[in-house]
């Protein structure tokens, strides 16, 4: 078994979180009684940080080859003042038999992954009569093991949760739930879980969904009109620091298409002069962008309607440069837009994307996640 080591930057992040967090007269009292106090004092705070980082990089420890489902399962889910409720010890077991058998599914797809790095900074504490609620950012990086030999050395992500906590009666803190709080595809060592379809609201433009099973054949992508090493290039330099020449929009519905369109800019994508409410228009300025720009179904309805882009008839045709969409719970309106980045020789395509701010996930970790979602492929 190849050994894995797991580096934790709780300590050295706290500091700054802590600032948000109101300290008691000494750490007596908040020991005594948090839930009275409505506060944590530093070892407390830690110990919160430890525990997600622990919890999380199990999960992650779950996904790698050959790695044993004991590791840091004990003592690092369980300290002198912090531990998991029992409800929350039920739910982890679940995630981590949910996360093996993704890993199950990535190995028949032909991918798996030999070590990985997960760190968690605390961003956030609020504590209110006996619940505290952390807000942590969980950074995760996985080295691809070498299957084919054309597979690129990592991929990476970021990954924002709520963590819950209750204080008990003893004095002590108890994790009773942890949550994503990030639109898009799930990281690929989150659990999944059920989404409910809404009402389809449009019948514009059509996308055709393309297969997901790898051909026998890959097909190689021709030379067209833009520059795609561009685009490429562009979204691995902003994949995790954004530009600051664009607004985000990770709080009003997402980033991930905005920050397509960003790639296909820099790529020579022109900007469509037009109503910014007008799907047939594409456009971002100082002040105000059109609903295309950063809306995914207005983006798949201006992409067709301008003959950017035609739909491709499997997934794995798409090469750099390339944009792919998914719907996940197949009630016709698309829920996430991403751009291949790389392409391995074999004809894997890689995705970057914003929310969750992702680099390199192969396509097979995708489909291994949602093997009953819609794909759409476009060949820009």
């Amino acid at each position: 078994m190849k050994s894995t080591t797991f580096r934790s930057a709780v300590g050295a992040v706290l500091t700054a979180a802590l600032s948000a967090v109101v300290l008691p007269a000494s750490a007596a009292s908040a020991a005594e009684s948090p839930a009275a106090a409505g506060t944590v004092d530093t070892a407390t705070a830690q110990s919160f940080g430890r525990l997600a980082d622990a919890v999380l990089t199990q999960r992650t420890a779950a996904l790698l080859d050959n790695n044993k489902q004991s590791v840091r399962r004990a003592a690092p889910l369980a300290e002198k003042n912090v531990r998991l409720s029992a409800g929350q010890s039920r739910t982890e077991d679940t995630a981590l038999s949910t996360l093996r058998t993704r890993k199950a599914r990535l190995a028949a797809l032909g991918e798996a992954y030999t070590s990985a790095d997960t760190r968690v900074a605390v961003d956030r504490i609020r504590v209110e009569a006996g619940h505290a609620t952390v807000q942590a950012t969980e950074t995760t990086t996985l080295a691809y093991k070498k299957i084919r030999g054309d597979e690129p050395a990592t991929t990476g992500f970021q990954a924002h949760h709520r963590l819950s906590f209750a204080a008990t009666a003893d004095g002590k803190w108890q994790l009773t739930g942890l949550t994503s709080t990030d639109d898009g595809p799930l990281a690929v060592n989150e659990p999944a879980t059920a989404r409910v379809a809404t009402a389809r609201t449009t019948a514009l433009p059509e996308a055709t969904p393309a297969a997901i099973s790898k051909p026998s054949q890959p097909q190689t992508k021709p030379a067209g009109s833009y520059n795609y090493a561009a685009m490429a290039s562009y979204a691995e330099k902003y994949w995790q620091n954004y530009n600051p020449a664009y607004r985000k929009f990770n709080e009003a519905g997402g980033d991930c298409t905005n920050f397509v369109s960003q790639a296909l800019k820099a790529g020579g994508w022109a900007n469509k002069s037009g109503d910014a409410e007008d799907y047939r228009s594409w456009w971002y300025d100082t002040s105000y962008q059109s609903t295309s720009w950063v809306g995914a179904n207005e983006w798949s309805w201006f992409t067709l309607d301008a003959k950017r882009a035609t739909n491709l008839a499997n997934v794995y045709y798409m090469g750099v440069g390339d944009v792919m969409q998914m719907d996940f719970d197949k009630d016709g309106s698309k829920d996430h837009t991403m751009i291949v980045t790389y392409r391995s020789s074999s004809g894997v395509p890689y995705m970057t994307y914003h929310s969750v701010n992702t680099y390199r996930k192969s396509l097979a970790s995708i489909i291994a996640s949602y093997p009953n979602s819609l794909y759409y492929a476009y060949r820009t």
